[in-house]
């Protein structure tokens, strides 16, 4: 456990839950009640706008904006393309999820328009961070077939193209703005089983980066282990992925800064 990232993940964590940040979440039919009922219990206010009719107009006055493209359609593009060239515009922070990237042209396609809108965060898998700097990757639809470590160049080689934090998330997360680097252990084995997971913890960490976009690798850190630290909570009362599931969003809703600070699990490279 790093000390300094530890004092100011919690500050951050006390920061977000006070603020209530408006965060535009453009994600998939999968994850849509999911993602917006884990912001809620973390304390910020989600929004599901993805129709090219209002989504530039809203990212514009959200706080913070998350692209996910989970479930792509071409009208989707659309309000994703807005919601980001308007969220830009707005100098709103706006997070990527290039869900399963790899799998067809039309996603390589859509994801590589969204990079070029310059996101300030890019959360993702192992196998889609590798694929997305490049690499060769081991990755099966939305599964990763590849370990976190492996993926760590990777990160930091994406980082630098971007200039974006790069956040890749397994058993022990690993963040990199391409200078620093941070590891983030905690969570729980249940949490692959659980569909939407991994979307709602994008929507969280565009919580986070709304309430310090001038910080989005500190953010990024702070939210991501805000889910571990509800994660390894929530498994000391789950029987399985269902109990979990509840168990989780309680924990993120019960959760204070005193236990955030005592349960972080951060390592600084």
């Amino acid at each position: 456990m790093t000390t300094d990232f530890t004092k100011t993940s919690t500050e951050l964590f006390e920061h977000m839950r006070a603020t209530n940040p408006l965060v535009h979440c453009i994600t998939n039919y999968v994850a849509m009640n999911y993602a917006a009922n884990v912001l809620l219990a973390a304390g910020a206010s989600p929004a599901m706008v993805h129709t090219p009719e209002e989504s530039g107009e809203f990212a514009a006055i959200a706080s913070a904006l998350t692209v996910n493209i989970g479930t792509l359609s071409p009208h989707w593009v659309e309000g994703m393309m807005a919601a980001a060239k308007s969220a830009n515009d707005a100098g709103k922070p706006w997070v990527l999820d290039p869900v399963a990237h790899f799998a067809t042209q039309f996603r390589r396609d859509s994801v590589a328009e969204l990079l070029a809108l310059n996101p300030t965060v890019i959360r993702g898998n192992a196998s889609e961070i590798i694929a997305l700097a490049g690499g060769q990757s081991a990755g099966q639809g939305v599964d990763s077939g590849d370990p976190v470590e492996q993926a760590e160049g990777a990160a930091r080689a994406l980082a630098t193209s971007q200039n974006a934090v790069v956040a890749v998330t397994g058993e022990v997360d690993f963040v990199t703005d391409g200078t620093r680097s941070v590891r983030i252990a905690g969570g729980s084995p249940l949490m692959p089983k659980i569909t939407a997971m991994g979307c709602s913890l994008t929507a969280l960490v565009g919580a986070y980066v709304a309430i310090a976009k001038d910080q989005a690798f500190e953010a990024t850190v702070a939210a991501l282990t805000n889910f571990a630290v509800a994660g390894t909570l929530a498994a000391k009362t789950a029987n399985g992925p269902a109990s979990f599931m509840t168990a989780f969003v309680d924990g993120l809703h019960n959760l204070d800064a005193q236990t955030y600070a005592k349960t972080a699990r951060i390592e600084a490279l």
